[in-house]
Formats: C-alpha cells, sequence, structure tokens
C-alpha cells in the first residue's frame, strides 16, 4: 500500500509542476518556468523506472496522480500569479 501512496505522489508532483510549467511558460514567467522546470527533470528521474516497469495497477495510480496534479498545478498557478 505504501509503495502505491508513493507512485500516486511522485506522479502528483510532477504534473502539478507541469502544469505549472506550461501556465508559465505561456505567460512568460521566465524565472519561475527556469525553476520549476527543472524540479520537473528532477522528479522524473524518480517517477521514471516505477511507471515504466509497474505494472497495469501501478500505471493506473500514477495516471491518477498525473490527472490530479493537473487540476492541482493549474489551481496553483492562478494562486501565484
Amino acid at each position: 500500500m505504501k509503495e502505491r501512496l508513493i507512485t500516486f505522489l511522485w506522479a502528483y508532483v510532477q504534473v502539478t509542476l507541469v502544469a505549472l510549467n506550461t501556465w508559465q511558460i505561456a505567460n512568460g514567467k521566465f524565472s519561475g518556468a527556469l525553476v520549476v522546470g527543472f524540479l520537473i527533470s528532477l522528479t522524473w528521474t524518480f517517477n521514471v523506472r516505477q511507471a515504466a516497469f509497474g505494472d497495469m495497477t501501478t500505471r493506473l495510480i500514477y495516471a491518477t496522480g498525473a490527472m490530479f496534479g493537473t487540476g492541482t498545478g493549474l489551481y496553483i498557478s492562478t494562486l501565484l500569479y
């Protein structure tokens, strides 16, 4: 169970950052975009093994975390800017 929660959270964090970064790039927030871009790449290094070599349940948990991360990233961008 702990491993599934960790998978969900890593996907959530990564996609939250991607959604935020997309907004930053589209709106010319360059310094923020650079920092968040770095964080996306760092997070990805933790995610790649879980997503690529996981079973279908792991992949679905990862995708669910990513879905919630999208909404959170958009929400954070409205709060920050």
